[in-house]
């Protein structure tokens, strides 16, 4: 394996690999959103207690789950940066943490938006929606950082301690509904074990949550290749590529 990666370890090469996978990335993303969309919308029945605002866990839960994997995501990659020095790991953090943000944020809103029909209040500052807010600011943290210093190398390991130091905080958003009596309900959906919900309810929930990996993998992609072109904007190659690009 790591001799298939090696070669991935130079930015020109990984900057083709990244100008493949990312078209597909976005077709894939097209296609499993709309059919998963679609179902959830207009074919899964009302819940018995919720009725249709329910139907907005179909978006709700795919960005809270992938805010946390992809703050993981970050975090490992820091930690490779600042233990190996690895050139393309702090252009992969400055690409996940906006992507990461922006997905908190539609969590948090949607979260608010389904918790006013169901609890009768659009926020309340119990353990699982106090973390999540902290997750945003921790995200909001690491682009800033990123964006701080004037020297590129600086801003990154800044930025990487901080995303390292911030994945404490991934557990108490898991676990916080398990730990405490909060106002936010239990999981719905396990990793392990049966999900707490009808199959006709959970099908189209498991296709828009691959719709919403493709869909991150391609701003995540779209991201990386903008870092990878900024950080290296004196080398040939990317000349060659911009010469192409104005012809």
């Amino acid at each position: 394996m790591w001799k298939w990666l090696h070669p991935y370890a130079n930015p020109e090469k990984t900057f083709q690999l990244t100008e493949k996978l990312t078209p597909w990335f976005g077709y894939l993303a097209m296609i499993l959103l709309t059919v998963g969309m679609t179902w959830a919308l207009l074919f899964v029945p009302p819940d018995y207690q919720q009725g249709n605002s329910f139907r907005i866990f179909y978006i709700h839960v795919p960005s809270a789950i992938l805010s946390l994997s992809a703050y993981v995501a970050m975090a490992i990659i820091a930690f490779s940066a600042l233990v190996w020095q690895l050139k393309l790991a702090d252009a992969s953090v400055a690409a996940i943490a906006p992507v990461g943000a922006a997905l908190t944020a539609v969590a948090l809103f949607t979260g608010a938006a389904w918790g006013k029909p169901t609890w009768g209040t659009w926020w309340v500052w119990d353990a699982r929606l106090t973390s999540q807010l902290i997750q945003l600011f921790l995200y909001l943290g690491v682009i800033a950082l990123h964006n701080a210093f004037e020297d590129k190398a600086q801003g990154s390991k800044a930025a990487g301690i901080l995303a390292i130091v911030g994945v404490v905080n991934v557990p108490i958003i898991k676990y916080s509904v398990e730990w405490w009596n909060t106002l936010h309900q239990g999981q719905t959906v396990t990793q392990i074990g049966k999900p707490a919900m009808t199959m006709d309810m959970y099908l189209p929930f498991v296709v828009c949550l691959f719709g919403f990996v493709f869909l991150i993998s391609w701003l995540i992609c779209l991201r990386f290749k903008t870092e990878l072109l900024e950080r290296n904007a004196t080398r040939p190659w990317v000349k060659h590529l911009v010469n192409q690009t104005e012809k």
